[in-house]
């Protein structure tokens, strides 16, 4: 069975007072694909490894479906871990390695054969038990360490960054075969990453952490849809960021750029930071008539980042900001190029109001 996670109030002050984790609470429910997310410094890494055991808080408790397992050693938790760089025994081949946990554990030599040709096949890697993991691709190598963490039967499993040293065409297979097993084994998953497209893609919720705290915990949609603060607009995809002052229902942001808030922000502070996703922009050649009152400008396209499936554009709009616009890749021929007059529409119930 797997388990909760219950992270209450926990910090954690190394020697000569840096505070890499700042009081952070959060529950983390049974069965599920949960990722911390954030730049390098952030806290996701010493969170995971306080959850594993390898650091001790200084500060709040962790618990496990309800028992305090603060102070209990890493190996008594009843959890796998699987690391960036693998931490394979380069001298033991494929099996020896997938077997290390329950050697460990004093099971007999025909109970170890047995999960580990199961957890080998579960990994799709059935006839390499010989081999060394030098002999071995990086996915290869990956999956390894993914058997080797499963063979125990964890009721959580911590990934640390497990991707990173793959390609991406690699990594995204990776992926989904992760999320597959985890879904299919019905593991509690703790998944740490930096990268925010990999965080999306996987998880059934997330923690967006800066400076040692969280900044939001959501759903994939609800982070990138409903960012609660300007770091978590800013650090998930593109986004274009404006500060400005309250007129009425509307948010002037100077440069004669006056935008329409949404209906809900009515009232409010009287200074305020609003996000517009740049695939919510629509974008026309230049047309004389302005749409409705705060939700239509013009301006001109500045440059052009040619995605595959998409274009991303940086437009310069009269007042001089510079936006961002994402469109489809509809064809050559509906694609703009520096120096078109272009007219920029959008709705406001597409901007999102941030807490600063």
């Amino acid at each position: 069975m797997s388990a909760s996670i219950e992270i209450a109030g926990v910090s954690k002050v190394y020697d000569g007072g840096v505070r890499a984790v700042d009081t952070v609470a959060m529950d983390i429910r049974q069965g599920e694909f949960f990722s911390l997310l954030g730049p390098s410094g952030c806290g996701k890494t010493t969170t995971l490894r306080m959850i594993a055991g390898f650091e001790t808080p200084s500060a709040g408790a962790i618990r496990v479906d309800g028992a305090d397992i603060t102070h209990v050693p890493a190996h008594k938790r009843d959890m796998g871990m699987v690391f960036q760089n693998y931490a394979l025994f380069p001298h033991r081949t494929v099996a020896e390695n997938v077997a290390f946990g329950l050697r460990m554990r004093g099971l007999d030599k025909t109970t170890i054969a047995a999960k580990v040709k199961a957890a080998l096949a579960m990994v799709e890697l059935s006839g390499l038990e010989d081999r060394r993991p030098a002999q071995l691709s990086g996915g290869q190598q990956q999956r390894v360490a993914l058997a080797r963490a499963i063979v125990i039967a964890p009721r959580v499993l911590l990934c640390d960054e497990p991707l990173g040293a793959l390609d991406k065409k690699l990594r995204q297979q990776m992926q989904f075969e992760l999320k597959q097993l985890q879904k299919k084994l019905g593991l509690t998953l703790v998944f740490v990453t930096h990268d925010q497209e990999e965080a999306l893609a996987m998880s059934d919720r997330i923690a967006v952490m800066n400076g040692g705290r969280v900044e939001q915990v959501g759903t994939p949609t609800e982070i990138y849809d409903q960012p609660k603060t300007r770091f978590v607009a800013d650090f998930i995809g593109d986004t274009n960021i404006f500060r400005g002052e309250r007129v009425g229902p509307n948010l002037d942001v100077g440069k004669n750029l006056i935008l329409a808030l949404p209906a809900t922000e009515a009232q409010g502070a009287a200074v305020l930071s609003v996000a517009l996703r740049p695939e919510k922009i629509r974008l026309t050649l230049r047309a004389d008539v302005a749409g409705a009152a705060g939700s239509s400008v013009h301006g001109m396209v500045e440059n052009t980042n040619f995605l595959g499936g998409a274009v991303l554009y940086r437009v310069t709009l009269e007042g001089g900001h510079r936006v961002l616009v994402q469109q489809p890749n509809a064809g050559t021929t509906h694609l703009f190029v520096p120096g078109n007059g272009v007219t920029l529409e959008w709705t406001p119930a597409d901007l999102v109001v941030l807490k600063d």
